[in-house]
C-alpha cells in the first residue's frame, strides 16, 4: 500500500504541476504578495494530498519564536518535503537556490516568479555578494529568505559542512536568523520514491540576533542548535 500510495501521489504531483505552472505564468504582472499566495496554493494542495493519500502529516513546534517581521531561515535539508511544506508554514518567502533549477521547463519558470536568489555555486565570492545584495532587497520588501546552509539534501543521521551565505546575509543586514530542524528525511527520502506514513516534526528554534556578531559566530550557533535538535528528532521518527 505504501508503494501504491506513493505512486499515486507522484502522479498527482506531476500532473498538477504540469497544469498549474502554465496557469501561473500570467501572474508576473501581479503584486508579489498576491502572486505568492496563488502560486504557493499548489504547495498547500500537495500537503493535503500527502496527508490523505500517503498518511503523511506534520506538526510544527516553536511558532512562538517567529519574529514579527521578515527574517532569514537557516534550515536542515533532507528531502523535497520541506521545499513544499515551508510554503504552508512560514510567511511569504523566497529561497537561495542553484540557478539550474530555473532552467526546468514549466516548474522552473513558475519558480522564477517567486523571486528566488538563484546563484552559480562555482562563482565563489561573487555568489556571496549576490546573496547579500538580493537578499537585502527581499528582506526589505518583507519577504523571508530561506537558506539550506548544507547546500544539498542530506540523509538522516548525516551532515555536511554549513556554508556561510545565510550567516553573512544576516551579519550584513541585521535581520534575525530563525534556525529550523525537521525529520522529513525519515519519511520522504532525499532520493527515494516512497512516502512513508507518519508525522514530520518541524521545530523552530529561538531567534539568533545577528547584530554585533560575525558570520562565523552566527552560523556556529545555528548549526549547533539544528544538529543537536536533529539527534532528538531522528530518534523519535
Amino acid at each position: 500500500m505504501v508503494l501504491l500510495r506513493s505512486l499515486l501521489f507522484n502522479v498527482v504531483m506531476l500532473l498538477s504541476a504540469a497544469v498549474y505552472a502554465p496557469l501561473m505564468l500570467p501572474t508576473v504582472v501581479l503584486p508579489f504578495a498576491l502572486r505568492y499566495r496563488l502560486i504557493s496554493a499548489w504547495a498547500r494542495f500537495q500537503l493535503i494530498v500527502l496527508k490523505h493519500l500517503c498518511r503523511l502529516d506534520y506538526r510544527v513546534e516553536g511558532r512562538e519564536h517567529l519574529p514579527g517581521g521578515a527574517a532569514i531561515i537557516l534550515s536542515k535539508h533532507q528531502s523535497a518535503w520541506e521545499t513544499i511544506a515551508f510554503q504552508g508554514i512560514f510567511l511569504p518567502q523566497t529561497w537561495v537556490l542553484k540557478r539550474e533549477l530555473l532552467w526546468i521547463p514549466l516548474f522552473g519558470w513558475a519558480l522564477a516568479l517567486l523571486r528566488p536568489i538563484a546563484i552559480d555555486r562555482s562563482a565563489g565570492r561573487k555568489a556571496i555578494e549576490q546573496v547579500i545584495e538580493q537578499g537585502r532587497e527581499r528582506l526589505q520588501s518583507g519577504i523571508w529568505v530561506v537558506v539550506f546552509p548544507e547546500g544539498t539534501r542530506v540523509a538522516p543521521g548525516t551532515r555536511k559542512r554549513y556554508a556561510m551565505g545565510g550567516a553573512v546575509l544576516a551579519a550584513e543586514t541585521g535581520y534575525p536568523v530563525v534556525p529550523v530542524a525537521h525529520n522529513a528525511g525519515s519519511f520522504w527520502l532525499r532520493r527515494g520514491f516512497l512516502k512513508r506514513p507518519g508525522t514530520v516534526r518541524v521545530v523552530i528554534g529561538p531567534v539568533i540576533d545577528p547584530r554585533g556578531q560575525t558570520a562565523e559566530a552566527i552560523i556556529k550557533q545555528a548549526e549547533e542548535w539544528i544538529e543537536k535538535k536533529m539527534v532528538e528528532l531522528e530518534k523519535t521518527a
